[in-house]
């Protein structure tokens, strides 16, 4: 591949050593937002936007990072006791060094040239793909062994523990298992999955709103405390539940009246979203995309009103989006806050749909967007220059 080859010289240039290159996916979701960390189930596609990491091992126990998008190298030891996360980009890289040397595996020093495609802020999960392929870049240079759902497991709690994001599984997961022309059904609690496959006359569209988040230790985080509270509440009426995966909307109904407001319609989202998720995986296998697409906006009503993760500019992309010809569904993916839309749109159409939602949302709110059009790709892997 072309950008491993640019990469590994790139390294190569700057360490004057040859390396090893890895890649790996960012991801969007296509329904079945804020239900990972709640037990619940996912359907995300890796894109073609990826990560590139180049490693090499080095004498001494030290990272030696530099990142190629942010112009900036850091350096630190992998024999610190006291290391811990400072809000900064490098955070993702060390946080799964600290992980891996946490968990009992002894990391080797390292030199790591990063590359990232991923847009950062967008909500097509820069963050997953920067743990996934250092992970990768790391256990190779260390000689360590790990499958890939353990990876994927690492990712997350470098981003728990040492970032401060206390997101779910999914972003690593998809990163680590993506398949190409398939979109993946997650069951985030048992980590079972399955494989849908993507029909070929639709086309995968992310308009990027160009409204930036950053969500460690602030709204999202308010959000997952909000589902917590609701199954201390509910569990009182039904024991044994440990998340809002194990409450239906009936439960919910039924004891959910002593719960504050805020709290009930985050749980409501919740437990309505993975209803939609069944529906979803069953019209998908069957070839029924219009169905598919009217979950999809029934995902962001929910998003924006009861979750109150959407904004006015994600908002207005949706809108635009379902007044297009050829348009089966859209919804805000990611986090929110800004972020991107996900669009599923006929092929012949895509063309129509770019001009059309680029020029309205420009009207409307004075941003140019940027529309990427993907195909859903293979996971994490070693690449060989060319």
């Amino acid at each position: 591949m072309k950008q491993a080859a640019e990469v590994s010289k790139a390294f190569e240039a700057l360490y004057h050593h040859k390396p090893r290159v890895f890649r790996a996916p960012g991801r969007v979701n296509l329904i079945g937002e804020h239900t990972d960390y709640n037990d619940g189930f996912v359907m995300p596609a890796a894109i073609e936007f990826s990560t590139w990491v180049a490693a090499a091992e080095r004498g001494d126990r030290k990272l030696a990072i530099y990142s190629e998008n942010f112009s900036e190298s850091r350096e630190f030891p992998l024999d610190d006791p006291e290391a811990h996360g400072q809000k900064h980009w490098s955070d993702y890289v060390r946080g799964v060094a600290v992980a891996l040397e946490r968990t009992g595996h002894k990391v080797h020093g390292a030199d790591l040239y990063i590359r990232g495609e991923v847009p950062i802020g967008s909500g097509l999960s820069s963050s997953a793909a920067i743990e996934v392929s250092t992970a990768l870049a790391l256990l190779a240079v260390s000689g360590i062994s790990l499958d890939r759902r353990q990876i994927a497991l690492l990712g997350q709690r470098a981003e728990n523990e040492f970032v401060g994001m206390r997101c779910g599984i999914m972003d690593q997961f998809i990163s680590c298992h993506g398949k190409a022309n398939h979109a993946l059904m997650l069951d985030c609690r048992s980590l079972d999955y399955r494989l849908l496959p993507l029909p070929p006359n639709a086309r995968l569209v992310i308009c990027n709103t160009m409204v930036h988040h950053a969500l460690a230790g602030g709204e999202y985080n308010k959000r997952r405390a909000d589902c917590e509270a609701g199954v201390k509440h509910l569990a009182q009426y039904l024991p044994g539940i440990k998340a809002l995966r194990d409450v239906t909307v009936a439960d919910l109904e039924r004891h959910g009246n002593a719960l504050p407001e805020v709290v009930y319609r985050r749980c409501r989202h919740v437990v309505s979203e993975d209803g939609r998720m069944e529906q979803a995986a069953a019209v998908l296998n069957g070839g029924d995309l219009g169905a598919f697409g009217e979950l999809m906006y029934a995902s962001h009503a929910s998003l924006r009103v009861d979750y109150e993760v959407s904004c006015a500019e994600l908002d207005v992309m949706v809108d635009l989006a379902s007044k297009v010809k050829g348009v089966y569904g859209a919804r805000m993916t990611g986090g929110g806050f800004g972020g991107c839309t996900i669009n599923l749109v006929q092929a012949e159409h895509v063309d129509e749909f770019k001009a059309t939602v680029a020029r309205g949302y420009e009207q409307a709110t004075g941003k140019a967007p940027v529309i990427y059009v993907t195909s859903a790709v293979e996971g994490a892997e070693e690449v060989t220059p060319a």
